[in-house]
């Protein structure tokens, strides 16, 4: 059973940067895709970005350029550097984990979730 733990939420400006992490235990990070989702009150969670066990990401066309994914296999740990920050960005980041070989950023896909973390740009 694998346990997903986010941090690194807050509040910036329009532009500034965050740097969420997923620090993920029971399993091994190598083994697994890992993804970043988002989600408001209301709207349904949306894929933002993917990571596959060897290294391949996907991101959702929205953030492309701006924000980075990335896996430390040793320290079982999935980031996401969100650079140019927009007040659409304004959301709570949930970190996901599932069993397989594709990045996909449909949420029915993954199997293991985070609590969230709450990133607010104004």
């Amino acid at each position: 059973h694998v346990q997903l733990v986010e941090s690194g939420g807050d509040s910036v400006q329009a532009g500034g940067s965050l740097r969420l992490s997923c620090a993920a235990s029971g399993g091994t990070a190598s083994s697994y895709c890992m993804g970043w989702f988002r989600q408001s009150p209301g709207k349904e969670r949306e894929g933002v970005a993917s990571v596959d066990p060897i290294g391949d990401t996907n991101y959702a066309q929205s953030v492309k350029g701006r924000f980075t994914v990335s896996k430390d296999n040793n320290k079982n740990i999935l980031y996401l550097q969100m650079n140019g920050l927009k007040p659409e960005d304004t959301d709570v980041y949930y970190c996901a984990a599932r069993f397989g070989i594709i990045a996909t950023l449909i949420p029915g896909r993954y199997t293991y979730w985070g609590e969230g973390t709450q990133v607010t740009v104004s």
